[in-house]
């Protein structure tokens, strides 16, 4: 039943539930995935001649104007990270903490509306628990999504995650070929596998005990061949002047080339295949409160069709209607990536 008297809170805050570190990137041979010494990838800076590729605007499609182009050369400053001349494999570490508390405040300034969103929090986890919003977390780790641009260029790749735990270390192995990032599929050889690493998760989202998993991803590629770390943004560009300045800058820890951990934080929980259909078969997108997919442009979860974290919450909460199945997994999922969400004051 709707209560007129609760309202959103303006102060609502959500920690996140899964905590990834930075990755770190290393090379190695892929016959020797069992042995200690890997060498850190290292970044170096490469100066390039570019050319001319850009679109033209009509007053520059003149030959003379475009040949004059031409002759002034496109130089430019870029990092790059490569496996060394010695190694064919690229190793991903990264560690993943798992919190419990799901859908409970971090800070919020309305005790009436906390208690109304526990209760609907504690509804959702009583009928369906978080096993499939789990399974889905596991099969994002087992497939290394997570390599991103990585994954793509390998020709083979082998992700172990080992629980670390006081009772004893559990480790599995996946082929992370042999998952399909286009659904959550599971191939019969790899059930038992992630289930297994669905319980662990599950327990740590419920649980008042975080767990704790250490994630190895190994990539084959071949020699030398270029690996990709996270682009740093660089904010302050330093006015007009731009000339001489580096145009793309990767990410290191420690002179160690490096993955953010938001961007693992991405690949973890792009398990949203609940969005309104599209024209395009996109397949999961990360779980956002509007269904943002940057690298497209658009968002697919449109406060229009009321379909987007913000009408399904209120829905939910204050109005007392309860959402679809697939809905209430998203929502719950938007809890668990975390946020401020509070009412705004405008």
């Amino acid at each position: 039943m709707p209560n007129e008297a609760i309202k959103t809170a303006s102060v609502l805050a959500f920690e996140r539930k899964l905590d990834p570190s930075d990755g770190l990137l290393l090379a190695g041979i892929w016959g020797q995935r069992n042995q200690e010494e890997w060498k850190p990838v290292k970044l170096r800076e490469k100066a390039v001649r570019g050319t001319i590729s850009n679109r033209l605007k009509a007053r520059e499609q003149d030959p003379a104007k475009l040949d004059a182009s031409i002759q002034n050369p496109n130089l430019q400053r870029v990092d790059v990270a490569t496996l060394p001349s010695n190694a064919d494999t690229l190793r991903l570490d990264f560690t993943l903490r798992v919190l419990g508390g799901a859908g409970r405040p971090s800070a919020c300034n309305d005790a009436a509306y906390q208690q109304e969103l526990e209760n609907v929090v504690a509804s959702y986890v009583q009928q369906h628990g978080f096993g499939e919003l789990a399974r889905r977390y596991a099969c994002n780790l087992a497939n290394g999504r997570f390599l991103w641009r990585n994954r793509l260029s390998a020709g083979a790749i082998e992700v172990l995650v080992r629980h670390v735990s006081n009772d004893g270390d559990k480790t599995w192995t996946f082929d992370s070929l042999a998952f399909s990032l286009r659904n959550f599929d599971v191939p019969e050889h790899f059930s038992m596998a992630v289930e297994e690493l669905r319980d662990v998760i599950q327990e740590g989202l419920n649980s008042t005990q975080p767990k704790f998993l250490e994630v190895t991803a190994f990539a084959r590629m071949s020699s030398g061949q270029e690996v990709f770390p996270s682009q740093e943004l660089i904010l302050d560009q330093g006015g007009s002047n731009q000339k001489g300045r580096k145009s793309k800058t990767l990410y290191e820890v420690n002179e160690t080339a490096a993955m953010h951990s938001q961007k693992i934080g991405n690949a973890l929980r792009t398990i949203d295949t609940w969005y309104p259909e599209s024209k395009e078969n996109l397949g999961p997108i990360p779980v956002e409160p509007y269904g943002s997919v940057t690298s497209r442009g658009t968002a697919y979860r449109q406060p229009k069709q009321k379909q987007d974290f913000y009408n399904l919450l209120d829905s939910w909460v204050l109005k007392g209607k309860l959402p679809p199945v697939e809905q209430q997994h998203f929502v719950m999922a938007t809890l668990i990536r975390g946020g401020v969400f509070g009412e705004s004051q405008d």
